[in-house]
């Protein structure tokens, strides 16, 4: 607990304890994601319980993958609740002890026959896969994968890919004028974000730039056209002459 009391922190003595930098915590202050209940008559900043609440919620969303505009708008979620963050903070825990158990069990087996068999036995090839499969499951950090495409016309482009594509509707957000700067469509099981053309990042929509640099492929049920790399499939443009393709794996 830091020196000023139970729910006073300093910034170095909060650092030091989440293993976060001085730098980070100044960081998160000057954007508003996580600034100090107060400060004293110096300055110095000084975090209260609360405030850690707020830190270990951003960790988690951090683990998420999501970037820290997208984490500031969810913190203002009126349904989040810590009991709800701390349930699945044990789920994902729990989950990782499971396949650290699983690849043990395997490793050991695999050891078993090799003091059996002798060292230079080679092991089974499946036993091997397995384990490559169960390694990468639990080194990965990567918890959620978002697809992003640029337009000029968000709210255009949402309606489009929901009404024609049949996507799911996800929200729409304005600024205070009433834009729509930030939108979100539902494709199975990933999302796809909707972001404004913006030349200071080198953003701009197939419609502008009068080429397509990519394509976004999402797997369905159906497709008309049978193709010889496995898959049936159907290529599409979208509102702003984005490339689509729309597939399913052939038997």
């Amino acid at each position: 607990m830091g020196e000023g009391g139970e729910g006073a922190w300093k910034v170095g003595e909060l650092a030091k304890a989440t293993g976060l930098t001085v730098r980070t915590l100044h960081y998160y202050d000057a954007i508003g994601l996580l600034s100090p209940s107060r400060r004293t008559a110096a300055g110095h900043r000084i975090y209260a319980d609360r405030d850690l609440q707020r830190l270990y919620r951003i960790s988690l969303l951090r683990r998420l993958g999501l970037p820290l505009e997208q984490i500031a708008r969810s913190l203002d979620d009126p349904a989040w609740t810590l009991r709800s963050a701390v349930n699945r903070h044990v789920h994902e825990l729990d989950r990782r002890i499971a396949l650290s158990q699983r690849l043990r069990h395997r490793l050991a087996g695999i050891s078993a026959v090799l003091d059996d068999n002798g060292a230079d036995a080679p092991p089974n090839t499946r036993d091997i896969l397995q384990i490559l499969e169960d390694m990468i499951m639990l080194d990965t950090t990567v918890q959620r994968r978002i697809s992003i495409l640029v337009y000029e016309d968000i709210e255009t482009a949402h309606d489009y890919l929901v009404r024609v594509f049949g996507l799911g509707a996800g929200p729409l957000e304005r600024d205070g004028e009433g834009r729509v700067v930030h939108g979100e469509v539902q494709a199975g099981d990933g999302v796809i974000w909707l972001h404004r053309v913006s030349p200071g990042f080198g953003l701009a929509s197939p419609k502008t730039l009068g080429a397509s640099t990519g394509m976004l492929a999402v797997m369905v049920d159906y497709g008309p056209t049978n193709q010889p790399y496995g898959v049936r499939e159907y290529g599409a443009r979208g509102p702003e002459d984005e490339l689509w393709s729309f597939m399913t794996p052939l038997d």
